[in-house]
């Protein structure tokens, strides 16, 4: 149903937002944090009859910026001119600080007012992005520190074996890096449940010393891992370029930028060989279109962090794109409360080839009510 006529289209009529707490179906780790569930927060963005939604995965609170601050600051304008919403949502919040939860709020409607224009012309968000290529790369995600060694050969076999997923992902760095003999056994079992063919990563998210990270790289070679993600800190910039410089697998890391200056230093420092980017984090899919641009002018491929059914649109759309993470946990939590989820099979997902307008998804809102928590 379309939006009513207004001068030069459209406008935003309402904009709010909820949360939903979701329980993991096993504990989870990685090597410096530990969790039991994981919060999406939801923004609906309301032209007339149609209703385009977004979300991003953080704390409860992040629905509060939404419908205390953000929300006034888009009403009204034209659907049409998502960017322009996204560059009044960063000047709305620039006393109160963009980064961590803020960002995430802004990145949420910034989605929604993608996905509510393409609603409202009637195109998946892919054909208005404009494809580059129908079938994104998908990396299977998880591998948790918490997983017994069954739970971790059963997962990465379902990946490999199950769905022909060629690329799978582990966590590493136990404990803020003090388990090493587990982490090397556990990149050594990897290996074999996959089999030589597949494509093996590690993402340590920042709990190894520098050293340590070189040193750690000897085992990752005798074992074909060709992607070290956040072998330390992210904000570490001069060390995770010494690392890259020392190492076989690519570095990767990016999943905390909220600004294309962020983008900009790390490009710069030579710190990464691939540019991870989180539309949930970065502002949205303004925001990860522009870091995808910012990454080819220097040379760099782009990956999606988490949240696969937000970047399948989006990557599709730009010609440096690696692939996109195929995140156990938020895979899970889209698959449960959305109709229209994708399918990895063969290691590619297709958005857009059902047809169906923007993202693609709707909400089961009754699936979802049990899990919706107060800001």
């Amino acid at each position: 149903m379309s939006a009513p006529a207004a001068p030069g289209g459209p406008l935003v009529d309402a904009v709010g937002a909820a949360a939903y707490t979701v329980p993991t179906d096993a504990p989870e780790a990685d090597g410096t944090l530990a969790w039991e569930s994981t919060t999406l927060v939801l923004v609906r963005a309301r032209s007339g009859g149609t209703t385009g939604f977004g979300y991003t995965y953080g704390a409860p609170p992040a629905a509060r910026v939404v419908d205390e601050l953000l929300a006034r600051a888009v009403t009204g304008l034209r659907v049409w001119d998502p960017p322009g919403a996204n560059e009044a949502m960063r000047r709305a919040v620039r006393n109160v600080g963009l980064p961590g939860l803020v960002a995430g709020a802004v990145s949420a409607v910034d989605i929604a007012l993608w996905d509510l224009k393409a609603r409202l012309l009637g195109l998946p968000l892919a054909d208005l992005l404009g494809v580059g290529t129908r079938e994104v790369p998908v990396y299977g995600s998880g591998g948790f520190t918490t997983y017994s060694a069954e739970q971790q050969d059963r997962q990465l076999r379902d990946w490999v074996d199950g769905l022909g997923i060629p690329r799978v992902k582990i966590k590493v760095g136990e404990s803020w890096g003090r388990r090493e003999r587990r982490d090397r056994e556990r990149v050594a079992a990897a290996r074999t449940s996959i089999g030589e063919a597949a494509e093996l990563y590690v993402d340590a998210n920042g709990a190894y010393t520098r050293k340590q990270a070189i040193r750690l790289a000897s085992c990752l070679d005798d074992e074909g891992v060709t992607w070290f993600e956040e072998p330390v800190s992210s904000d570490d910039l001069t060390g995770l370029a010494r690392i890259r410089a020392a190492v076989s697998p690519d570095v990767a890391a990016g999943e905390y930028g909220c600004t294309l200056s962020y983008f900009d230093a790390m490009i710069a420092s030579g710190a990464v060989d691939c540019l991870q980017a989180d539309a949930t984090r970065c502002g949205g899919i303004t925001g990860w279109l522009r870091t995808a641009a910012l990454a080819e002018a220097a040379g760099l491929q782009i990956s999606g962090h988490c949240a696969p059914h937000i970047h399948a649109h989006a990557a599709a759309a730009v010609p440096n794109l690696r692939h996109v993470e195929w995140f156990h946990d938020h895979v899970r939590i889209e698959q449960q409360l959305f109709d229209g989820a994708l399918s990895p099979e063969g290691g590619t997902i297709r958005p857009g080839r059902n047809g169906r307008p923007g993202l693609g998804l709707e909400l089961r809102e009754e699936a979802a009510e049990r899990y919706r928590v107060r800001p």
